[in-house]
């Protein structure tokens, strides 16, 4: 039994008047015939083609002796019309398959044979209609003055971005061949001749930024990404974890060596009366080592067992996990400038934190010099904090994803072209009247409003 075949659709357009205007400078000109061409078009497991008759004219200007239409939708002398392009930007813009699998995609549920030259040709032409200066004009009129900034290494390039978490934007990005000084310089300083001027810029701990944003924006708050040093803060702790369960390991092997073979009834009923050993202790603190940097409030009724019991094997783990509580204290619910201060100055005074190597390490990121630039956010309004890079970590992983996809680029020209699409995808999003409908509602006032800032500010965090 053989396969069926496809079902076909002919769909008649017509699109020949007697005069049409002329597509350089209008004037309008004498139809001379009719011609009648094939494109295809989009439909779902059938193939579907547009009939057009077009009309061939004779121009009544100097721009040319004759002059041909189009209908709406359809580029001149193209094979596919727009919703065939539309749907191949789609695939790989929006859904973020990779060219191979948009091919077999499209080929699959709309019987459309597509080349890979043709794909191409789509992106190109795509970017190059694409207009950044309104992009630029858009972002400086809704720029929010906090400015997310971070670095992203694509192959042997590099992807600088900076965005905006308060308007849930991208705002520019450079990419350039090494992570230096001089490349981070040039893109600030195209970020300020375009007429930004950020009133908090947040970044990672990085060296380059704070020399740079003290030259180029002296009055802006200079933010470091709270969750960077939380998370380093986090390493630490658990670096000390590994040490006190691996001594206590080691003692666990200690002693007269155990005999081969199986234990006895009595054997091991005396056993369960004596408890765990030492190495099931450590073997039980090394499987549940989370939980002592684990937030108290996010601990289940079983985590929060879990967690008496370790501190029951190993005592010392009490004083890396109020250390922990500590840390996240210092971070969550500060006012102002001085309470915080008060409790790091509580947190770098405790001499049990001194007794511990790690947690030395650890109060070193929070010394007297760095430790104002982790609480800038403090000076802005409570609804319009943003205190880690999140926004543009997120952005990154994006791009991350779009490389592994993709096989990796190998270059610039590629690159640039999928950073912009991908971007433009995300600006139109953002200005379309359903999100602007959505961004205008909580400005009523009220306190729906109010809580509505709260949870857009803890989404920005």
């Amino acid at each position: 039994m053989g396969t069926e075949a496809p079902t076909s659709i002919v769909i008649p357009v017509r699109c020949a008047p007697k005069k049409a205007p002329c597509p350089n400078c209008g004037k309008r000109g004498r139809r001379k015939r009719a011609l009648t061409r094939t494109v295809r078009t989009v439909a779902y497991k059938a193939v579907a083609v547009l009939e057009v008759t077009y009309g061939e004219y004779t121009a009544r200007c100097r721009c040319r002796t004759t002059f041909r239409n189009t209908p709406e939708g359809v580029l001149p002398k193209a094979r596919y019309d727009n919703k065939v392009r539309d749907l191949v930007l789609d695939r790989l813009i929006k859904d973020g398959m990779s060219i191979e699998r948009t091919l077999a995609s499209i080929r699959r549920e709309f019987l459309l044979d597509l080349s890979t030259g043709f794909v191409y040709d789509v992106l190109r032409d795509h970017a190059a209609s694409l207009d950044m200066a309104a992009h630029r004009r858009a972002v400086l009129e809704r720029f929010s003055g906090t400015l997310c900034v971070d670095e992203l290494h694509l192959g042997r390039f590099t992807l600088l971005l900076a965005t905006d978490p308060l308007a849930d934007l991208p705002v520019a990005f450079a990419l350039v061949d090494k992570n230096d000084a001089d490349h981070m310089r040039r893109f600030f300083k195209n970020l300020k001749t375009r007429g930004l001027s950020p009133r908090v810029v947040v970044t990672d701990g990085s060296n380059l930024y704070p020399e740079l944003l003290a030259e180029l924006w002296p009055e802006a708050d200079h933010q470091l990404c709270a969750f960077h040093v939380i998370k380093s803060i986090n390493g630490l702790i658990l670096d000390a974890v590994r040490r006190l369960r691996g001594a206590m390991a080691r003692r666990g092997k200690a002693g007269r060596k155990k005999k081969r073979g199986r234990k006895g009834r009595r054997s091991r009923a005396t056993a369960g009366r004596r408890g765990p050993t030492l190495r099931e202790k450590a073997h039980f603190v090394f499987k549940h080592r989370h939980l002592i940097v684990k937030r108290r409030e996010k601990l289940t009724e079983a985590e929060r067992a879990d967690l008496t019991r370790m501190l029951g094997c190993l005592p010392e783990l009490a004083t890396l996990r109020r250390f922990a509580d500590r840390v996240y204290w210092l971070f969550d619910t500060p006012k102002d400038l001085h309470q915080a201060s008060c409790r790091r100055s509580a947190i770098v005074r405790d001499p049990a934190f001194y007794a511990v190597p790690e947690l030395v390490k650890a109060m070193d990121q929070l010394d007297e010099e760095k430790f104002p630039k982790l609480i800038a956010y403090l000076n802005g309004p409570a609804g319009r904090r943003v205190r880690t890079n999140n926004h543009v970590e997120r952005s990154n992983r994006l791009f991350r994803f779009l490389e592994k996809v993709r096989y990796k680029w190998r270059r610039r020209r590629t690159l640039v072209r999928f950073v912009v699409l991908k971007l433009d995808e995300v600006w139109s999003h953002q200005s379309s009247p359903k999100a602007a409908k959505f961004k205008a509602e909580p400005s009523s006032g009220g306190r729906e409003a109010q809580a509505d800032a709260g949870q857009r500010s803890r989404r920005a965090a």
